[in-house]
């Protein structure tokens, strides 16, 4: 299970390790820790994965976003609450390659296009950890 942290938004996505097939699942639309780690509880207790993957801000240059600390205390506490191992993933363009897709599938961009936007970037950031798994948190 991968997410693409943001301070308002969270995009989820799942996907199979030995097809190394990731997919859009959900976006939690909510800045309030307490309704985000419940809403992550739901879905880990549905979906019952084995690795958690979170995005990690990266500049193009590689220096660390603004939003780098604030993804890897997310990625402490989904450990510490889930006790499951936990991944961080350079996320590096993973907005614009969420952006394409949805645009050749016909999702125009705009208001309605942000949730689908965030299951989509979980979703490129899951594929990129089974290219290359990350760091361990």
């Amino acid at each position: 299970m991968a997410f693409d942290f943001g301070e308002r938004r969270i995009g989820v996505a799942v996907g199979d390790t030995i097809l190394g097939i990731p997919h859009p699942l959900a976006t939690i639309d909510t800045a309030v820790t307490d309704e985000r780690f419940a809403a992550i509880a739901r879905l880990i207790e549905e979906w019952q994965p084995r690795q958690l993957v979170v995005g990690l801000p990266m500049h193009p240059d590689g220096e660390e976003h603004e939003l780098s600390a604030l993804s890897r205390r997310f990625a402490n506490r989904l450990k510490g609450r889930f006790g499951l191992p936990v991944w961080l993933v350079d996320e590096r363009y993973t907005s614009v390659i969420a952006e394409q897709l949805l645009e050749e599938a016909g999702v125009k961009k705009g208001r309605k296009q942000k949730p689908a936007l965030d299951q989509v970037a979980a979703q490129a950031i899951l594929a990129g950890w089974f290219e290359q798994p990350g760091t361990a948190v």
